[in-house]
C-alpha cells in the first residue's frame, strides 16, 4: 500500500502485454487500503504433490526412531538441512491397490491420489476417482488463474496397454479431475510457461508453434511499459520483491530457450524446452512451479519425476541401467546399491525444490511456510510391488504444520487419511475422502 495516496493493489493485478499476462507475488501494497502499516497481508496455502516411480529401498528411507529425534537415512539425507520443515510418515497403505486387478504398477499409481479402485481395462473405458488434489482445485478455482498444474518428467502416452492389460492412464498420471478423467501431465517447460503466462492457441500445429516460437519476445519486454508503470507507485520493499520476481522469470524464460536451441542435442531427440541434463530438467519444472505458487497462478500442482514402470537411466550418478528392471533385484546387492542411488537422487531434487519455496518470500513468511507438498510413491518395495508401509513425507508449515518429526501411523491405516489432513490443512474442507477413516494426526 502506497502510504501518502492509501492506494490499494489487487491481489488479482495483472502486468499485460501483447497475448500475455503476467501475475504478481504478494506485496505490501495488496494490503487492505487504511490497514495497519505493519500488518503483513494474509498468504494463500498451496497443495503439491512430488511423485517418484518404482519403489524405494525401504530399509535406507524409514528412519528408526519416530517422534522428533529421528536420524536421516542415507536416501533422506540430503533433507537434513530441512529438519525442521519436513514431517516423515511411515506405515500408510495404499488399500484401493491391494484390492484392484491389473499391473501391479498401474494398480498402485492409478489409485494413489484417490483411494478409488481402478477399473481394469487397457480400453478407453478408464475409471478410477476423483484426486485430492482435485478435490483442492475444484476449491480454489475462483481465486486462481490456473485451477492446477500437472506435469511429468518423461513422455507419456495415454492410451494402449502399458502394464499387464492396465491402461496407459493410469501409469502416466496422477491427477483425475473425475472418475473417467484422467489429466494428462505436461512435459514441456514451454507449453507450461505459455500456459501460465502467455495466450497461445492450442490448434496451432507444433512446427507453426515452433517458428513463432523464433520471433517470440520475451514476456518481460512485451509488459515492460506495465511494469514501469506500476514500479512508480511501490515502495521500496515491494520494488525489491518485484524485482526478485522478475528476475526469476527472465532465469527461466534464458534456460528454456537455451534448450530449445541446444546444439548439443540431435534435432528431434525431444520436444523443445526440455533441458539435455535430467537434473536440469527437474530444476526447471520446480522453478516453474514456485513460479506460479508466488504469483497465485494456482495453488495446486501435481509432478511426476518418473512414471510408473520408468526405465530411465541415469549415467551421471553412475546407473547406465533401465530403473524399473533393478528394482526387481531379487536380492541381489549390486542392483540394490544402484536402486538406493536412484532414490538418493530423486530426493536430492527435490530438496532444490524445497530450498526454492523456503528462500521465496511470502506474505508473513515463506512460500514453504505456506506450502504443503506431498513427496513419495504408490509402491514401497519395488521387488515385490508392495502397497504397504508407502514411502511418504510432507514439506512445509502450511496450516500450521510444525514439521521435524517421524510420524509413524497404526497398522492398516489408509494413505488417504494422510490426505484429509493436508486438504484440511489447505482450508479445504474434507471430513472423509475415498477410503479415508479419519484424519491422520501429524502431531503424534
Amino acid at each position: 500500500m502506497n502510504v501518502l495516496t492509501q492506494k490499494h493493489l489487487s491481489r488479482r493485478t495483472l502486468l499485460r502485454g501483447a497475448g500475455v499476462a503476467l501475475g504478481l507475488p504478494l506485496l505490501d501494497a495488496m494490503h487492505p487500503a487504511l490497514a495497519a502499516p505493519a500488518k503483513t497481508a494474509k498468504s494463500a496455502s498451496r497443495l503439491g504433490v512430488v511423485y517418484v516411480p518404482n519403489g524405494v529401498t525401504m530399509n535406507e528411507w524409514v528412519p528408526a526412531k519416530v517422534g522428533s529425534d529421528f536420524e536421516f537415512t542415507r536416501i533422506l539425507k540430503p533433507l537434513e538441512r530441512f529438519r525442521s520443515d519436513i514431517t516423515l510418515i511411515s506405515g500408510l497403505e495404499n488399500h484401493a491397490a491391494t484390492k484392484a486387478k491389473g499391473g501391479a504398477h498401474a494398480k498402485a499409481s492409478g489409485s494413489f491420489l484417490s483411494g478409488s479402485i481402478p477399473k481394469y481395462t487397457a480400453g478407453a473405458d478408464v475409471r478410477a476417482g476423483v484426486t485430492f488434489d482435485q478435490i483442492a482445485a475444484q476449491h480454489f478455482a475462483a481465486e486462481s488463474r490456473v485451477p492446477s498444474l500437472q506435469l511429468g518428467c518423461e513422455d507419456s502416452r495415454m492410451v494402449g496397454n502399458c502394464d499387464t492389460g492396465s491402461s496407459c492412464a493410469y501409469t502416466n498420471s496422477l491427477s483425475w479431475k473425475n472418475p473417467e478423467t484422467p489429466l494428462a501431465v505436461e512435459v514441456n517447460p514451454r507449453s507450461v510457461f505459455e500456459r501460465l503466462f502467455g495466450t497461445v492457441d492450442p490448434s496451432l500445429d507444433p512446427a507453426t508453434r515452433a517458428r513463432r516460437a523464433l520471433y517470440r519476445k520475451s514476456i518481460l519486454d512485451l509488459t515492460r511499459q506495465n511494469t514501469q508503470t506500476l514500479t512508480t507507485t511501490l515502495g521500496a520493499s515491494d520494488k525489491r520483491k518485484l524485482d526478485e520476481y522478475l528476475t526469476a522469470i527472465r532465469e527461466v524464460e534464458t534456460r528454456i530457450a537455451k534448450a530449445e536451441k541446444d546444439p548439443e542435442v540431435p534435432m528431434g531427440e525431444k520436444p523443445s524446452g526440455i533441458p539435455f541434463a535430467f537434473d536440469e530438467y527437474v530444476k526447471l519444472m520446480f522453478d516453474l512451479q514456485v513460479i506460479a505458487f508466488q504469483a497465485d497462478l494456482t495453488r495446486v500442482s501435481t509432478m511426476m519425476i518418473g512414471r510408473e514402470g520408468s526405465v530411465r537411466t541415469y549415467p551421471e550418478i553412475g546407473v547406465p541401467d533401465p530403473h524399473h528392471p533393478l528394482t526387481h533385484h531379487r536380492n541381489h546387492p549390486d542392483f540394490i546399491e544402484k536402486v538406493t542411488k536412484i532414490n538418493s537422487f530423486h530426493v536430492h531434487l527435490f530438496s532444490y525444490f524445497v530450498e526454492r519455496l523456503k528462500s521465496t518470500p511470502d506474505g508473513d513468511g515463506s512460500l514453504l511456510d505456506h506450502s504443503s507438498i506431498l513427496y513419495g510413491g504408490a509402491l514401497s518395495d519395488g521387488n515385490q510391488h508392495s502397497n504397504q508401509n508407502l514411502p511418504l513425507l510432507v514439506a512445509g508449515h502450511a496450516g500450521g504444520l510444525r514439521g521435524g518429526r517421524h510420524v509413524r501411523a497404526a497398522a492398516g491405516t489408509p494413505v488417504t487419511n494422510l490426505f484429509v489432513n493436508m486438504m484440511d490443512r489447505a482450508g479445504v474442507p474434507a471430513e472423509n475422502f475415498g477410503d479415508s477413516t479419519g484424519k491422520l494426526d501429524l502431531t503424534a
